[in-house]
């Protein structure tokens, strides 16, 4: 497994807990809590990106 492939793994993984993280503070926290969830989850969507962009450039 190459580098590219590791990146995108790690982003696929990623956008699967974000998903998992958004979902969480959409339907099961309806309170503080469920803003804290769903802003984690837009992280993990940043960082996704991120990797995305790095594949074929380290």
């Amino acid at each position: 497994m190459n580098k590219n492939t590791v990146l995108a793994w790690a982003t696929i993984i990623m956008i699967i807990v974000g998903l998992g993280l958004i979902a969480l503070g959409a339907f099961r926290y309806d309170q503080i809590a469920g803003w804290g969830f769903a802003a984690v989850g837009v992280g993990f969507f940043s960082i996704a990106w991120v990797f995305n962009a790095l594949k074929g450039r380290v």
